[in-house]
């Protein structure tokens, strides 16, 4: 049994802090009640961390009041944008592609940053890739909430007025982390349940190199190498039970690694008249086994790759 202590960068994690204007990620219409103690269903929230439309006074009947829209402290129940709004604009060029793909095209998957970076699921195959990429949800830090009473030009009926939980500025913070473990190695084998797509005799070696020309292709300037073998092994591992998958080699994952963080410096949401983008992103090459060691002491981050990343696999001859 190989069971070298493994060493190197385990994790790239990072902390975002972003700049915005407006709401960009709404929750939508919530039942609340209005001054008269009817309730409503004519006012639209934005996510709110921790927030519910219940105030807690309860009838005999078991009928549970509803709080009014002014009812809110942001800070207690800040303003947030989900982690799934923020993937999907992040990879927005192919958010749709997922909707095409089969076990003909799959590995056009594969070789994408959809399928080495934000993962993917085909229902029709089972395939699937886990993603190495963890995004918290970015977190509002001012508070600046207010509410906005509308109504329909030329209509004066109760029907026709609405409201909203608008904002002002916003400054949100967040965390997030790239597995070097899940990043360097591909699935191509049923065996533990995670193939990344089904391969035929032969076919794993033309998978490796449409992996590979894909990351050199994002630069050209180091040895990028995807290395397929029928028997990788997770280094620990008792029985030495490995399966049929592409290994990255250090240069690939750096590639991988420094354009996931460039598309996150990059992101911008603009949603009709509200708008966030990413003013700046501190980056932590985590070599130790603290995970997000960013959070909690930022002391202690080494911001520069200073060694190579952390090798999980090795191929062993059956």
């Amino acid at each position: 049994m190989k069971s070298e202590k493994i060493t190197g960068i385990k994790s790239v994690d990072f902390k975002i802090k972003a700049l915005g204007h407006g709401v960009v990620n709404w929750n939508g219409p919530t039942n609340l009640a209005q001054e008269n103690g009817t309730t409503v269903d004519n006012h639209t929230l934005p996510k709110l961390r921790g927030y519910t439309n219940l105030s807690g006074r309860v009838k005999d009947t078991g009928y549970k009041y509803r709080k009014e829209p002014t009812d809110i402290d942001f800070k207690k129940t800040p303003l947030y944008i989900s982690q799934n709004c923020i993937r999907h604009h992040l990879f927005r060029e192919q958010a749709f592609d997922l909707h095409y793909a089969n076990g003909k095209n799959i590995k056009n998957v594969l070789a994408s940053l959809t399928g080495l970076i934000r993962g993917y699921v085909v229902p029709s195959t089972q395939n699937k890739r886990t993603s190495p990429l963890l995004m918290e949800d970015f977190v509002d830090q001012l508070g600046n909430g207010n509410f906005e009473q509308f109504g329909q030009a030329g209509v004066r009926d109760s029907s026709s007025f609405y409201s909203k939980t608008t904002f002002g500025d916003t400054e949100y913070i967040s965390y997030g982390s790239i597995s070097i473990e899940q990043l360097q190695f591909i699935s191509l084998d049923k065996k533990f349940d995670r193939a990344s797509m089904e391969i035929k005799q032969g076919e794993g070696e033309e998978v490796a190199k449409l992996v590979e020309e894909y990351i050199q292709s994002l630069d050209s300037n180091r040895t990028v190498k995807a290395t397929f073998h029928e028997n990788y092994v997770r280094n620990g591992t008792i029985f030495e039970e490995g399966e049929n998958g592409i290994l990255l080699n250090d240069a690939a994952v750096a590639v991988l690694v420094d354009e996931t963080l460039n598309k996150i410096r990059e992101l911008t949401i603009r949603q009709a008249k509200s708008y966030m983008y990413i003013d700046e992103i501190v980056v932590d090459y985590n070599n130790s086994n603290k995970m997000m060691r960013i959070k909690s002491d930022a002391s202690s981050i080494s911001s520069n790759k200073e060694s190579s990343y952390a090798t999980y696999f090795y191929a062993k001859e059956k």
